[in-house]
């Protein structure tokens, strides 16, 4: 049976999803680095792991949606469909808000309400975090990654005098 939930989850998306980009990221412009030369990034870097992850799920890089994908490696929210939805309560969590997320998130807690404890945990988890739902992540891909990551987290660099 949750096999057929997700299929439906699934349908709406892949429906929706070109519809989202037309109307809500209208303003928005693909990024200007391919998944190769994310690749091509100095190890440490969020453009690097950025590659990585595309390359290590076999995923490709949708147009106007890179910062979606930033959001995961930073918040270590995973890929299955139910993460996906645990991902728009952190980002609620984190202030932002759209149509498009807030359907997300109703369709998700009604179809697999199942998960609602870690959706509960991951608005939680977005509160606690610095905002970042707005940012412009490719002005950031030379940055360091764990240094994003933490910044964002509200983790204190050490720095020793």
């Amino acid at each position: 049976m949750k096999k057929i939930r997700i299929q439906f989850l699934l349908f709406v998306y892949n429906n929706t999803q070109k519809l989202y980009r037309k109307y809500f990221k209208k303003k928005k412009r693909q990024w200007a680095f391919s998944q190769q030369q994310l690749l091509a990034f100095e190890e440490d870097t969020l453009g690097r792991k950025l590659g990585e992850f595309y390359k290590k799920r076999g995923f490709t890089m949708i147009p106007k949606m890179e910062n979606h994908d930033v959001h995961h490696l930073l918040t270590d929210c995973g890929t299955k469909f139910e993460e996906e939805i645990a991902m728009q309560f952190l980002l609620l969590g984190n202030g932002k808000m759209n149509a498009h997320l807030l359907a997300a998130i109703f369709l998700g807690s009604l179809i697999l309400p199942e998960y609602f404890r870690i959706y509960l945990q991951a608005y939680r988890k977005g509160k606690r975090m610095r905002p970042f739902y707005h940012w412009d992540f490719e002005e950031l891909l030379f940055q360091n990654f764990e240094n994003v990551k933490d910044f964002i987290n509200q983790r204190e660099t050490v720095v020793l005098y």
